[in-house]
């Protein structure tokens, strides 16, 4: 049978979520976590690989398995043999034909901002701190040139290795309470860095140090050097991921956010 999870980290503590050989990822945890319930070896294939400290609030995930277990030992079994900062939160039976990353429809991710002239403590690895005065209304503007379907080359990490440029962004918001600053972005898929690297161009337009057009400048010129420093990962979360139906499961919690109320 395949089964379907809702997978809730806190990235700060991981080398991102895919596994690798002598690091500690989420992924690397997960699979032996749920090995012990199975009985059996376990594969797992994901919506989105988070890099290192890259956090989840919505991520998904798919396995195969001959074991015949209730769907809570997947979920509150699983997670006694999880650390704290991993946690399952649900467990769905699918059909063969669903696949965690090519079934697929789109990806959100939320990035959070600390904009104070103070470091935060507390939520050090959980948000970016960026202590310049931001206006989010700027960074709203130049955010809206990068709707729709574009070559976002100049958002591109230079080790991505997906085979096309090409990302249909949905919608991209930029909102701010008090001084916490929320980039929600949603796209069909992400190249490596995509985010971050557009939040690094829209802080450096939210502080006045380049003109909102700089965003299109940017975009167009398909040219990774031509933009800014990729901005730190503590204040990313892969927070949803859309399915066409029958796949119909649970949101995020967005928990940051809520948080931050």
């Amino acid at each position: 049978m395949r089964i379907a999870l809702g997978i809730e980290y806190d990235g700060h503590e991981y080398y991102g979520w895919q596994a690798q050989e002598g690091l500690v990822t989420v992924q690397g945890c997960l699979e032996p976590a749920l090995e012990k319930i199975a009985a059996s070896p376990v594969k797992v294939f994901c919506a989105g690989r988070t890099d290192a400290g890259v956090h989840g609030t919505g991520q998904v995930v798919h396995f195969d398995t001959e074991a015949k277990r209730e769907l809570h030992a997947w979920s509150l079994g699983t997670n006694t043999h999880l650390p704290p900062s991993i946690t399952v939160r649900w467990a769905q039976l699918v059909d063969d034909h669903f696949h965690a990353r090519f079934s697929a429809l789109a990806r959100r991710y939320r990035y959070i901002i600390y904009n104070h002239i103070t470091r935060p403590a507390i939520l050090a690895a959980r948000v970016t701190w960026y202590y310049r005065k931001l206006d989010a209304e700027r960074m709203q503007e130049a955010a809206n040139y990068l709707l729709g379907e574009h070559d976002f080359s100049s958002f591109r990490s230079s080790r991505c290795e997906a085979k096309t440029p090409f990302r249909q962004v949905r919608s991209l918001t930029v909102t701010r309470q008090g001084n916490f600053i929320t980039i929600d972005i949603e796209a069909n898929a992400f190249l490596q860095h995509m985010v971050r690297n557009i939040a690094g161009v829209l802080m450096r337009i939210g502080s006045g140090q380049a003109e909102i057009g700089w965003a299109r400048e940017v975009l167009e010129a398909k040219n990774r050097r031509l933009a800014c420093e990729t901005a730190r990962p503590t204040g990313l979360y892969l927070s949803q991921v859309t399915y066409p139906a029958p796949y119909l499961f649970p949101e995020g919690e967005n928990l940051p956010l809520f948080l931050l109320r």
